[in-house]
This record gives structure tokens, sequence and C-alpha cells, in this order.
């Protein structure tokens, strides 16, 4: 316990700006951000699953498909506070877990960090309802297992430091893609046309409200992880 609460050497200022590269490249080039966005979509629905716990709603299923959308079912008041703020928080899920993680990278607490993550995927395993979804959690969390166990201080940085760039890099790029759909009209059923229809509050401000959390998450996570 003393060594997960404890701090670690924290990453060398090279490997900081080599896995921001390299989330940066999962993010810009489709052929990579496909796969890669499964991840994001665990964050998104995990998000959506902890909300609707936290404001006594009933969680029933989760499910993560492969074409990286994903679906929270929960019970309760239809109306209301509770299914407003689980809706709210699936696109600025991922940028504040990856807000939350570069806070714990900025105090050298590698270690703990890994491990609320591999709790958290563990306790999202339970509710998964699907197949696909719950490979992807059970890869996901034992890769973090894995490298919590078996890595040495300097691996262990350098994953941690890899999916928090990750997650407030790709939480960015979800908000676009579903700007985009519905300037199509393909989206009816979004979170943000869900909100509007729940608060009388136009989509098009729910989706600033996205924007705008992400790329403050991003800005705030990356200070801290480059040193600022």
């Amino acid at each position: 316990m003393t060594e997960i609460l404890g701090t670690q050497p924290p990453p060398d200022e090279w490997i900081v700006y080599l896995t921001g590269g390299c989330a940066l490249s999962l993010v810009v080039f489709r052929a990579l951000w496909l796969p890669a966005r499964n991840a994001i979509t665990i964050a998104h629905e995990g998000g959506h699953g902890l909300v609707a716990l936290a404001t006594g709603r009933r969680l029933e299923a989760i499910r993560l498909h492969s074409d990286t959308s994903g679906l929270t079912v929960s019970r309760g008041r239809p109306t209301g506070l509770g299914v407003v703020l689980t809706l709210a928080v699936g696109y600025p899920a991922a940028p504040l877990l990856g807000l939350g993680g570069a806070a714990l990278l900025g105090t050298h607490r590698v270690t703990l960090l890994l491990w609320i993550a591999t709790v958290l995927l563990l306790a999202l395993l339970v509710m998964v309802r699907n197949a696909y979804g719950i490979l992807t959690v059970v890869l996901t969390s034992t890769a973090f297992l894995l490298v919590s166990l078996l890595g040495g201080p300097e691996v262990q940085a350098a994953f941690a430091c890899a999916a928090v760039w990750f997650l407030l890099l790709g939480g960015v790029r979800p908000a676009f893609e579903l700007q985009a759909k519905r300037r199509h009209g393909g989206t009816p059923d979004s979170d943000a046309d869900q909100l509007a229809r729940l608060t009388h509050v136009p989509a098009g401000v729910w989706l600033f409200f996205f924007h705008a959390v992400a790329i403050c998450a991003l800005i705030g996570g990356g200070r801290w992880l480059l040193g600022f």
C-alpha cells in the first residue's frame, strides 16, 4: 500500500514528448484512430455509468461495439438532474480522466494512477453485457494490470504518460465527429440531442460545452505533463 500511495520517479522529458507525439498520431491518422477510439468509448460509457450510479439511477448494462459506438442503459426518472448529468458526462469523461491522470503524474504518483485505472476498468467490466465489450475491457485492464505488477518504474511512467496523453488528445476529437454527423442529420439520439430535448437548451450549446471541457482539460493536463 505504501508503494501505491507513495511517489515514483517522473518520466524523462523526452519520454513525455515522445508519448505525446505517439498519442497525437493515434488521434490524427484515421487508420490508427479507428481501433484506438475503443479506449475513448470505454471512458465515455464508463462516465455515463459512474454518474448514473452516483445520482441514484439503476445501472443495468453497458455495451461497447466494434464500430466504437457504445450504449449505457440505466433506469430511473426520465427527467430531472440525474438523467441530465448522466447524459452530459459522456463526452467530457475521457478528457477529465486524462486531466486527473495528468494531476497524478504531476505529483509523481505513477503507481497510484495505474491502480486507479485498473480498478475502474474492472468495475466497468462487471456491467458490460456484450462479448466485444468484455473483450476490449479485459484487454485494456490486463495491460494496466501487467504494467502495474511487472513493469519497472521507467516502463510504468512511460505507459501512464502515454495513456494520459491519449485520453487528453483523444478526448477532443469525438465532439468534432459528433458535430460533423449532426450537420448531416445523422445523430438524432446523440447525447447532445437528448440533452436538448430534456433541458430545452439547444444541442449546439451542449456541443460547445463538450468542446470547452475537452480543450480546457487538454491545456491543463498538457501543462502538468510538460511541467509548466
